[in-house]
């Protein structure tokens, strides 16, 4: 417990954008949207093109 409790710090980025990118029921939307009125890209969706349209 420790161990991993130091680094906190340097992982609660990476929490905290996942957080943003999460859909919330209550509001229909993502943070992300809400707040640049886009939905966000994702770093997968540069090089394989958005999920959405491969799934189709």
């Amino acid at each position: 417990m420790v161990e991993t409790s130091r680094y906190w710090s340097e992982k609660f980025p990476f929490v905290l954008w996942a957080y943003r990118m999460s859909f919330r029921s209550s509001i229909g939307a993502t943070s992300y949207f809400l707040v640049y009125g886009i939905e966000v890209i994702l770093p997968i969706e540069v090089e394989m093109g958005p999920l959405r349209v491969v799934l189709e």
